[in-house]
């Protein structure tokens, strides 16, 4: 998703968010910020992640005042911050977007180490983001091997939306794991962006 507007703030952002920024930044009338998302499926790869938000960044510094990386650190094990703190720009807090949508403090006070998290838009993009990338639609013998330590799948909502929750117990059915429902909203990624405005 590029950016479609001018702005004074560039939301530089992991297309998994888009739907929600775009809702908070509505929401709150926030018109001096202007979205543009990487492909959320980097997350498949992390390792891609800081090149790309690097080459986005550098790309668009010229045409605002500010630049916000919308994103944790998603698995690059803090290079992504060291890469943000290089360019100057600011970026979101903590470990990955389950966490700020918790909230961070809660997110680390809960210790779960054996949950396996979905979001809304995982939700919707479950056999693009986990059945066909794992190979699950091709070799179902394989899920016990990925999701054996896990033991239980929680949904962090951030609508409130019935046929997700259909959709996200499948999905916890389909994984053979517990499954448990959280409505988190946006957590602190909303103060994130208005700390930005």
């Amino acid at each position: 998703m590029a950016p479609n507007d001018a702005g004074q703030v560039l939301l530089l952002a992991c297309g998994a968010l888009a739907r929600e920024i775009l809702a908070i930044k509505e929401g709150r009338g926030w018109d001096h910020m202007t979205l543009a998302c990487l492909p959320a499926i980097l997350h498949n790869t992390p390792d891609k992640i800081v090149p790309a938000v690097q080459a986005a960044v550098e790309k668009h510094k010229p045409h605002f005042d500010t630049i916000f990386v919308v994103y944790a650190d998603c698995g690059t094990g803090g290079q992504l911050k060291a890469a943000c703190d290089e360019m100057g720009v600011e970026m979101v807090e903590g470990p990955h977007c389950y966490s700020f949508y918790e909230g961070n403090a809660e997110f680390a006070a809960l210790g779960e180490i054996t949950s396996f998290y979905l979001t809304d838009f995982l939700v919707r993009q479950f056999d693009a983001f986990v059945t066909k990338p794992l190979g699950l639609d091709r070799h179902p013998d394989l899920r016990d091997m990925y999701f054996g330590n896990y033991e239980k799948l929680v949904y962090q909502a951030q609508s409130r939306d019935p046929a997700l929750e259909e959709k996200a117990k499948a999905c916890a059915d389909f994984l053979g794991l517990d499954y448990e429902y959280r409505f988190t909203g946006y957590g602190d990624l909303e103060a994130a962006l208005g700390a930005q405005s």
